[in-house]
């Protein structure tokens, strides 16, 4: 019993690996952030290591990302992560929108949540050190309050 019960998951595991997820790998920047507002080599750099695999369009996958059930599971990361934040069309969200995110980000990596410790404890270059945090905290909370100044104001209070 056991024999074939360990021979069906062999068989089932054997067949998923024929069942990939779309890849996340537009190669269309139009209404990427860097396109619409200031974005230095700094911070595109920042975020390229640390953001850029959930929050973009465009995900370098790691060799692990060709086995299944593995890429299901990084493509629900993937697509969650640009649920939240999708820098690759950020042009397409609305001002208060745009203005909200960004004071999220800085509210998020200010509190430690992103990156993911799930993430960066694979990609360990996707740590941030201190200066890396601060200047992606201070060009976040800068370019929010460049968008919509008074949606700034009113979540600083809150």
């Amino acid at each position: 019993m056991l024999r074939k019960v360990m021979f069906f998951l062999f068989a089932v595991l054997v067949i998923i690996q024929f069942f990939h997820p779309a890849k996340n790998d537009s190669k269309d920047y139009t209404k990427d952030i860097a396109n619409v507002y200031p974005v230095s080599d700094t911070i595109k750099k920042i975020l390229e290591k640390a953001c850029n695999d959930c929050h973009s369009n465009s995900t370098n996958y790691p060799w692990y990302s060709n086995f299944q059930p593995v890429a299901w599971w990084l493509q629900d990361h993937i697509n969650e992560g640009k649920n939240h934040l999708n820098f690759s069309v950020f042009a397409t969200y609305s001002l208060k929108r745009q203005a909200h995110k960004l004071h999220e980000v800085a509210e998020i990596i200010e509190e430690e949540e992103m990156p993911l410790s799930s993430y960066t404890l694979i990609h360990k270059e996707a740590i941030l050190t201190k200066e890396e945090k601060n200047a992606l905290i201070n060009w976040a909370k800068s370019l929010s309050h460049q968008i919509n100044p008074n949606q700034t104001e009113k979540e600083e209070r809150d």
